[in-house]
């Protein structure tokens, strides 16, 4: 089995109608540590893609009440979280379907443990963007995006999900300005409407984690009007590897 660098932060979300689909995923992954949730249909999963903000979505490609490919480009149209279908159609042009629909990769049912194990952990390796450094360092503050840990004069400081969405999203463009609508969008992606205001809640919460006295670094910087930039990270040799 191959061993998960992540920690049991690494959040997996299971949209699938065949009940004994999730224990035989849940028994694939249970030594890699990371969070299972299950959906039992597209209109749940869809809620709970808002709900949980999911690290990666395993997908059944044949759901009841909405076609597989539409679902995954419901999901394409707010989030680029990874997707990897499990399917029992083994035919070349649903495969492509999936794929081009927007799809990560596509393993047909019945899977090898393992190798269900071996593409979570490619595909999650591959989320920081090509180029992008594994990791965010400024002054006192340092975010392991690999290990999703955030580190304050070397102590971790804990954050809910949707808090290190957050925190995330500001880190990987550091420097830059990040509008208002830009990270709702990404962080509740269709209920960003009426997100505005628990997003404020959520800055403050961050903000007193890693900001605890007037003297520390402003480390997010609000635009007013516009949107928060987050101090530049300092530049380091290692980057993500294309894979």
């Amino acid at each position: 089995m191959i061993k998960n660098n992540r920690n049991d932060r690494a959040k997996v979300l299971v949209i699938d109608e065949d009940a004994g689909v999730f224990g035989q995923i849940q028994k694939a992954l249970s030594a890699e540590g990371y969070r299972l949730y299950a959906s039992e249909g597209a209109q749940q999963g869809m809620q709970m893609s808002a709900s949980i903000c999911p690290d990666l979505i395993l997908m059944d490609i044949r759901l009841s009440g909405m076609e597989g490919t539409a679902l995954i480009r419901w999901f394409r149209g707010w989030t680029d979280c990874p997707i990897l279908v499990l399917s029992g159609e083994d035919a070349s042009a649903r495969k492509a379907e999936s794929l081009y629909a927007g799809a990560d990769d596509y393993i047909v049912k019945p899977f090898c443990g393992e190798e269900l194990a071996a593409r979570v952990y490619a595909i999650l390796r591959r989320r920081i963007p090509c180029g992008q450094s594994a990791r965010y360092k400024a002054q006192d503050l340092s975010i392991d995006f690999l290990r999703r840990q955030v580190l304050l004069e070397g102590e971790e400081i804990h954050f809910s999900p949707v808090e290190y969405r957050i925190i995330e999203y500001l880190a990987l463009h550091s420097g830059t300005v990040v509008p208002y609508q830009m990270l709702l969008k990404n962080i509740w992606g269709p209920y960003a409407d009426s997100g505005s205001r628990i997003l404020r809640v959520n800055m403050t919460n961050i903000r007193k984690k890693i900001e605890k006295v007037p003297m520390d670094p402003a480390y997010i910087i609000t635009i007013p009007r516009v949107g928060y930039r987050m101090l530049e990270s300092v530049p380091e040799e290692k980057t993500a590897k294309c894979v």
